[in-house]
């Protein structure tokens, strides 16, 4: 299974890097994925997730070939 990763704003600055691909034979969750990228850190519950740009929880079930985006509270006006 292969899945896009992409880290948006401060977030990308935090991670390094804008994006990644990862590889998996495991069944995956948004938070699964935060925890493979990020050294088994657990998703800070501030964080907002996107599975193919629809908004998502962390149990969100993920596929192969799926975008995973993960970025900051936003605000606007």
């Amino acid at each position: 299974m292969s899945i896009d990763v992409k880290f948006f704003a401060s977030l990308r600055e935090q991670i390094g890097k804008s994006d990644i691909q990862i590889e998996s034979t495991d069944s995956l969750t948004c938070a699964k994925i935060w925890a493979q990228v990020c050294n088994n850190a657990p998703l800070p519950s501030h964080i907002l997730m996107a599975v193919n740009k629809e908004y998502a929880v962390q149990s969100a079930p993920v596929q192969d070939g799926d975008e995973v985006a993960f970025f900051p509270p936003v605000t606007g006006g």
